[in-house]
């Protein structure tokens, strides 16, 4: 299923959609600080997908009509998050971040695995 192959990663729906261009280089985000000014009071969205990350660790939003929640915290260079999506509980995952040109990149696996990008609105 895509949406839980995407959910597995992040929030959302897989890169399968296909990621959109970068018209710049990613850079790393390697501060909870820093991940904290990019999506403090902006939504993460793409293909049916919306969602809020809070300043104090808490993910809330819609993917394709079914509600996902979760917690997320900041070790090492990698945020680490808890998500439920619908009924479905998903294991916790440790992500590099990447932003640039709007979109916000998650990979899976300490940056190892599969990513993800949503857009910053």
């Amino acid at each position: 299923m895509i949406v839980r192959t995407f959910l597995t990663l992040i929030f959302a729906v897989s890169a399968t959609f296909g990621a959109p261009a970068m018209a710049e280089t990613l850079q790393t985000v390697t501060s909870k600080s820093q991940f904290v000014n990019l999506v403090s009071g902006r939504e993460l969205s793409r293909f049916g997908i919306r969602l809020s990350v809070s300043p104090g660790g808490s993910i809330k939003g819609r993917a394709f009509g079914q509600p996902v929640t979760g917690a997320w915290t900041w070790k090492g260079n990698y945020f680490c998050r808890d998500l439920t999506y619908g009924a479905t509980t998903l294991p916790t995952n440790c992500q590099l971040v990447q932003v640039g040109g709007g979109t916000i990149r998650f990979t899976s696996d300490q940056g190892a695995g599969e990513s993800a990008d949503l857009r910053l609105r």
